[in-house]
């Protein structure tokens, strides 16, 4: 017969419990933990800070492609010398992270001479692999029909496209501009033209490209070769000379049809009703020209601005274009409509209508031309 175990329960010792004592969890390790979390919640929201603000300084300045700036890295450079050039025209965000960058993606000794056209829609990452390559870097710049050499207007800078702000966009200084606009060029485009004429209508509208190094006079000399290839082709100074003008008239007047009218067909008609006007001995009586010349020399907009240019009150032509003309506007000087009419006008619709006497004319204007034609 198997022997019973007894199991004796402990029984408490001068009234204190028995068993095992579990340690009190006190209140001040309560706060312990709370400020370790704290603390390392701290951590990673400034690690993460810090990621986010160096991706930050790396994404680009602005968001205009159009806009180019001019770096020359010379042999040599350290890419901290170049990081401040960068960041002192407003290329990059932060030289410090450029240099931070170049470092961690061991790229700093890699950096090649030579002559860019960067952009600040350009990210850090972008530029740097334009100077990783080397090779030689192009851009393309773009003029338009209808543009002046100076916009001196209020409008915004970004939305100009006039000649000089078109060249500062793609990074040449105020006075490497200047200085190429007033140099003397030698082309048989400026048959007739004065010599102390200025280039007014003469940078041809088109889209060009250039490498990086390339100064304002290589533009201007290429811009003139490709117009010519264009009087050329369409043997303007033919077509001119049938209508009594030489190349510097037919572009003298081709350069108002272009500011008077902006299609091919509207251009051919407004052509002819000038060479009807000049037949008979009246002005031409285009407000563009007034205009051109009040905008260009400051003075408030009048039609009885005293002036060579008003050809509201001032027979024959102006002195010079007052803007560059298209090949649309060339061709209608060249091979006008055919036509009687001695009037016309642009209406608040932005349809151009004609008119063969004046009173029919007026019929117009009060028909069509009701705000149009009540500002100078």
């Amino acid at each position: 017969m198997a022997s019973k175990k007894i199991i004796h329960t402990p029984q408490p010792i001068n009234g204190q419990p028995s068993g095992l004592k579990l340690p009190k969890v006190r209140g001040n390790s309560k706060l312990g933990l709370w400020i370790g979390c704290g603390l390392t919640l701290a951590a990673i929201l400034i690690i993460a800070g810090i990621f986010i603000w160096y991706y930050i300084q790396l994404s680009p300045v602005g968001n205009d492609k159009s806009v180019l700036k001019k770096v020359t890295i010379t042999p040599g450079s350290t890419s901290s010398a170049i990081s401040k050039d960068l960041e002192k025209q407003s290329i990059i965000r932060s030289s410090f992270v450029f240099d931070i960058y170049v470092r961690l993606a061991s790229k700093n000794n890699m950096l090649r001479a030579g002559t860019y056209r960067l952009s600040p829609a350009e990210s850090t990452q972008q530029i740097v692999e334009h100077f990783i390559k080397g090779s030689v870097d192009t851009f393309n710049i773009t003029f338009y029909p209808g543009a002046t050499l100076v916009d001196n207007t209020s409008k915004s800078p970004d939305k100009k496209q006039d000649v000089t702000s078109v060249l500062k966009r793609a990074g040449f200084t105020d006075q490497e501009i200047a200085y190429a606009l007033d140099k003397p060029y030698y082309s048989p485009l400026f048959a007739g033209k004065p010599n102390d004429s200025s280039l007014e209508g003469y940078i041809y509208g088109e889209t060009y490209n250039f490498n990086a190094g390339s100064k304002v006079e290589d533009i201007l000399t290429a811009v003139f070769k490709e117009f010519y290839k264009k009087v050329q082709a369409n043997n303007l100074v033919n077509g001119f000379a049938k209508h009594g003008l030489n190349l510097y008239q037919g572009v003298t007047l081709a350069s108002i049809v272009q500011r008077e009218a902006s299609g091919a067909n509207d251009q051919k008609q407004v052509a002819q009703v000038f060479y009807s006007r000049m037949t008979q001995g009246m002005t031409l009586g285009s407000d563009v020209t007034y205009q051109y010349i009040a905008d260009r020399d400051g003075l408030v907009r009048d039609p009885s601005l005293d002036s060579p240019y008003n050809t509201r009150i001032k027979t024959g032509l102006p002195p010079g274009p007052i803007a560059v003309p298209g090949l649309s506007a060339l061709l209608a000087v060249a091979n006008p409509a055919s036509g009687d009419y001695l009037y016309f006008l642009s209406g608040d619709d932005d349809v151009t209508y004609f008119a063969r006497t004046n009173a029919e004319h007026e019929a117009n204007v009060l028909s069509h031309c009701k705000v149009k034609c009540s500002t100078p």
